[in-house]
């Protein structure tokens, strides 16, 4: 299996959100798109929206702690970019566990 690598590069962000196709709920929406590699890349963003530097960073905190539960499960060869929502850093990983589970079974990107 691929390892797991963080998107960092601006035009890979904008690549997913032109033609990525996205999964949306109350508490993160993710940008799914095939990428040619064999890993799986991802990449989170808060907006301003969301609040103050505090609530952004929790947000990316809980995303990532409900990102690395089901890690193993994703299939190798994607690109995913998760966006928090205004909800997203008042509520617990495991709801955004929940969300995150759903959206990509949905995408067909979970085992």
């Amino acid at each position: 299996m691929g390892d797991i690598i963080t998107l960092k590069r601006n035009n890979d962000f904008r690549r997913l959100y032109s033609r990525g196709r996205s999964y949306a709920s109350s508490v993160v929406v993710i940008y799914v798109m095939k990428n040619r590699s064999n890993d799986v890349r991802v990449g989170i963003t808060t907006s301003k929206k969301i609040g103050k530097a505090v609530l952004r960073n929790r947000s990316r905190r809980i995303i990532r702690e409900a990102f690395r539960c089901i890690a193993d499960n994703i299939c190798p060869g994607y690109d995913l970019v998760f966006v928090a929502r205004g909800k997203t850093p008042f509520v617990k990983s495991y709801d955004i566990l929940r969300a995150m589970k759903k959206e990509l079974k949905e995408a067909g990107v979970l085992r």
